[in-house]
């Protein structure tokens, strides 16, 4: 178990408050009727799924019913930050590499 920090209502909850929602940063596609089935499938189904760090889209079904993106490590559960949909996660100085890695020194936008 974990605790998540939503950015919207600022609590610190654990992580039973929150759903995941999938791969964050998804680009849509621009015409989706120009795409055939197996093109339009992939988008639909297939997502990353990476050891180590990985940017996801969670839902505070529980509290401010928002979603927003976390940027944790899939192998160790640690979550680098948190942030708005709509901004990106910025990181202090130059990325310090963990043994996993993953950057460690993100910082969610204040």
């Amino acid at each position: 178990m974990f605790l998540i920090h939503c950015p919207y209502c600022g609590e610190h909850r654990e992580e039973e408050e929150f759903h995941a929602a999938g791969q964050a940063h998804l680009p849509r596609p621009l015409d989706p009727d120009s795409m055939t089935d197996e093109e339009w499938g992939n988008f639909l189904f297939y997502r990353k799924n990476p050891r180590g760090e990985h940017r996801e889209l969670w839902v505070h079904a529980a509290g401010c019913r928002k979603f927003f993106n976390v940027v944790r490590n899939t192998q160790t559960y640690e979550i680098y930050g948190t942030y708005k949909v709509g901004e990106m996660l910025e990181f202090d100085g130059a990325p310090e590499v963990g043994p996993t890695g993953s950057v460690m020194n993100w910082k969610s936008p204040s």
